[in-house]
């Protein structure tokens, strides 16, 4: 049996997004909005969204050959823990591949009015677990998500 190791990580990414804070928040809170950015070329074999201080949101769907896993079926597990209405919200997720856990993060996003756009702050803060893909590929794709966040409020 491999030796039972874990990684940990804290990670910042911050983008000026050319939309209100009202409608960056409502790409998260809206279940039709958030899965049109949230998600990789293919669509969720599962998707959930109890989008509330308490509640779980589930995604499931099968990893592209252009990843570091390709063809392996991906599972987020995420609980909301606290959301401060256009503002502010902090979650705890989960990431599993092949059925096996890699990692367990708490992320915050911030939302602060700039003008006519929103400053966006994204931090993560991670235990990557034996054959996790490590903090440098979670970055990578988190700032992949946040461009397509980015072209999703562009409209």
């Amino acid at each position: 049996m491999p030796e039972a190791t874990v990684n940990h990580s804290t990670f910042t990414i911050e983008r000026s997004l050319t939309a209100t804070p009202e409608r960056v928040f409502a790409a998260f809170s809206d279940p039709e909005k958030k899965q049109r950015w949230f998600r990789e070329n293919q669509a969720f074999a599962v998707y959930e969204l109890d989008f509330r201080v308490g509640g779980k949101e589930t995604s499931s769907f099968t990893l592209s050959d252009q990843t570091p896993f390709p063809g392996v079926v991906c599972t987020n597990d995420t609980w909301y823990l606290d959301i401060v209405e256009n503002r502010r919200i902090v979650l705890a997720y989960t990431m599993t591949l092949g059925g096996r856990r890699i990692s367990a993060s708490l992320a915050t996003f911030e939302f602060a009015p700039a003008g006519d756009a929103t400053s966006l702050t994204f931090t993560e803060q991670a235990a990557f677990f034996e054959g996790a893909d490590g903090p440098e590929i979670r970055k990578g794709g988190w700032m992949e998500l946040l461009e397509k966040l980015s072209r999703e409020i562009a409209g």
